[in-house]
């Protein structure tokens, strides 16, 4: 569990000793329930590393899954600018409200497709950072920065000719090994995924006279 700006100087007298805790899954970012918190609910958190509220309805301590062994296991936790909210992430251990939805809004706790770039991001920075033997990808980063370009360059031919003569199965498998291993060399370099994305937002919002690849 993290803080996400240092120790937490939270509000408690503002609202009768009382803070509302929106509770968000961290990989989804689907915001989960609402809940509320006292000073003693609020350490109890900090200590289990699980979502402990203040219930206003028994007047007592209620950690979120006591009964259905569908706990919030938190992974960070982070107050608003005013001191009197908070935010948690959480890794849900299952269906949220006890309805059985897996949110309060009877929503599903699902992220995009899209979303995995993130993902997959994040995987193979730890991979960098760690280097286990074994690895695929550690192979890649200790092979160094000109085979890693030449994998993404024999990739790009295979998606060429996958495009042009071969099938959608087959063009999506080499695109995918495309993406896979231009994050790996962009890794190496510092860079991300993400990086190519803010790229392609800045071209989309200028004009064509500001930049002559402008998306439109």
């Amino acid at each position: 569990m993290r803080k996400e700006k240092g120790e937490m100087n939270l509000d408690f007298k503002k609202q009768n000793g009382l803070i509302p805790a929106i509770i968000q899954d961290a990989d989804t970012l689907k915001v989960l329930m609402l809940g509320y918190m006292n000073e003693e609910s609020l350490k109890k958190t900090q200590e289990t590393g699980k979502v402990t509220f203040w219930s206003r309805s028994r007047q007592c301590l209620w950690t979120k899954g006591e009964t259905s062994g569908n706990f919030l296991n938190v992974v960070s936790m982070k107050e608003d600018c005013d001191n009197d909210t908070l935010l948690i992430k959480v890794h849900p251990n299952g269906p949220v409200c006890h309805t059985g939805t897996d949110t309060c809004w009877g929503e599903d706790n699902k992220s995009d497709d899209i979303m995995f770039f993130k993902t997959l991001q994040e995987f193979i920075e730890k991979r960098h950072a760690e280097m286990p033997e074994g690895s695929y990808t550690t192979s890649l980063f200790k092979a160094g920065v000109n085979k890693m370009a030449q994998k993404v360059g024999e990739e790009a031919v295979e998606t060429v000719i996958e495009a042009t003569n071969g099938t959608n199965d087959r063009l999506i498998y080499e695109a995918s090994d495309l993406m896979y291993h231009l994050i790996v060399l962009l890794t190496s370099k510092g860079l991300s995924i993400e990086d190519i994305a803010n790229d392609l937002i800045k071209r989309h919002k200028v004009t064509k006279d500001e930049y002559p690849h402008k998306i439109q």
